[in-house]
Order: structure tokens, then sequence, then C-alpha cells
């Protein structure tokens, strides 16, 4: 039987904290989950932001892989994917030997990740950890424990699908709370200006400062057609922005990379980039 392209949507009364109108829609629409991949296949920053996940979880944690055998009692280190959607980048990490908390708030999404990944037993890898889907609203993670995770990682701008600063500063303790003294997360945004750098992005940009100004919105706030939906919501982000968020979470930043225009590769210029990676540690 053939599946409803989207999956009943609860009224918006219904939508929880931090989720856009256009959001809440999009988590609803089961055939953006089941084309997702697909949709996503060619885009450079897909790439650039799994090679750059893989290079610094090796660089701040010893491999799991490596010290994890077949027959081991130890538990493997828990990764925090935050944001897992199909397990884009949830496959290549348990790959490494992590266990992977995959969140998201798509049923579909997790849906979908369990069909293509959820079989440990299909790995040729002996020592992968295991995927474990959690559908959960990033801005309400209370059900998490205390210092569960050795690491988090929060990529392809999902922070910036959360509507609000203090949603998004509520989303960062909770993860703040959630990893291990010493761990890490590691964290993609969308950069504001590179707008200047679009067709039409300084009249939005302008729109989006004239709407904070009205108090209808914050600026770098934005709203996009995206794969059928009118109102796709994403916030865009100043460098000061991202970084005074995460210090008001209790996080310190060690390290910011730019991404380039094309998503495909770092650069050295502000004017150059679309995006910005951090990677940050609890104070």
């Amino acid at each position: 039987m053939n599946q409803p392209p989207h999956s009943p949507r609860p009224p918006d009364w219904l939508r929880p904290p931090g989720v856009a109108a256009g959001t809440w829609q999009y988590v609803h629409q089961r055939t953006i989950a089941r084309h997702y991949d697909d949709f996503v296949a060619d885009t450079p920053l897909c790439e650039l932001d799994r090679r750059y996940v893989l290079e610094t979880l090796a660089a701040v944690s010893p491999a799991p892989a490596a010290t994890l055998g077949a027959e081991s009692d130890d538990f493997p280190p828990l990764i925090l994917d935050l944001g897992a959607g199909t397990g884009r980048l949830a496959d290549p990490v348990r790959q490494l030997g992590y266990d992977v908390l995959a969140v998201d708030l798509s049923q579909s999404m997790l849906e979908t990740l369990l069909e293509r990944h959820g079989d440990r037993a299909a790995t040729q890898t002996p020592a992968a950890g295991t995927i474990l889907p959690m559908r959960a609203n990033l801005v309400q993670l209370d059900a998490l424990a205390d210092a569960i995770a050795d690491h988090a990682i929060c990529m392809f701008s999902t922070i910036g699908m959360i509507q609000g600063r203090a949603n998004r500063v509520r989303f960062l303790c909770h993860i703040a709370r959630a990893v291990r003294p010493g761990g890490c997360l590691i964290l993609h945004v969308h950069r504001r200006w590179a707008a200047l750098r679009e067709t039409g992005g300084m009249r939005r940009l302008l729109r989006s400062w004239i709407d904070s100004f009205r108090g209808e919105a914050e600026f770098g706030d934005a709203t996009y057609a995206y794969r059928g939906l009118d109102k796709m919501f994403m916030h865009r982000f100043s460098e000061r922005e991202i970084q005074s968020e995460l210090k008001a979470a209790g996080w310190t930043v060690q390290r910011i990379d730019r991404v380039g225009l094309d998503g495909g590769e770092l650069t050295q210029s502000a004017w150059n980039a679309s995006g910005l990676f951090l990677v940050c540690t609890r104070e």
C-alpha cells in the first residue's frame, strides 16, 4: 500500500516552542524525508561537513573502533546527532565505533533513517556502533540525562531552524548539560552577511532589519520556498551573534572555520564565506 505524501499534521496550536509554522509543515511532509538523501546528494556542503565532523572527532578523542573490539563489554562513547534527519552523518560516525543518539522532530525522517541504517549487522565494520533514534523537539530535551554523551554535532544549519534566540539558547543549554565535561559540540550555521553576495540579498537583509526594528522578527530571520513549502524558516547568524548565544549557554568557542560560498571548501575570507563551522567545549 502506498503511504500518503504527508503524515497528519497536528493543529498549529500544538506547535512546539522554537518551531516555525513552515518547519511544522516540513516535519510532517513524508515525501521530503523519502527523497531527502537524493535531494542533497550533490550539495557540496554535505561532503564538506561530513569530512569536518569525522576529522574533528578524530582530533578530540581516540577512535573507539581502535579500542573496542567485537567481544568487548565496554560501552562505546556516545555522540548526539541533533537534527539527524535520515542519518546522513549518523552512519559515518557510527562506523568509527561511536553509538549515535539521532535526534529529530520528524517521524518520517527517523523512519527513513531506520530503514537505511538501522541494521547494525549489515555493516562491514565489526566495531561499528549503533544508531539510536529519538523523536524530540530540540528546544525540549529535558529527557536527556546529564552528562550522557561524549560529544554532540549539530550540522547543516539545524540550529538556524530554531526560531527565537531564547529557544536557541535553551537548546544549547540542554546540550551543555547532556555532554560530559571535556566533550565538544561541532556546529554549523549559515552566515547572515553572505546575503550580500546573492541576487536580491541586500533587499532581503533590509527587510529583515525593518521587521526586527518593528519587533515582528529577529534580524537574520527569513522564510523561503523549499520543495513545495512556501514558508520554510531559517535564521542566519552573524559571527558575534552565534558566539554570544553559545557563551550564554556555557560553551566556549575553541575554533571557527569559514565555509566558502559554494559550500565545498573552507576559506579565510569573510567576504567569501557562506557559513561557519564552530568547535566548542563546555566551560
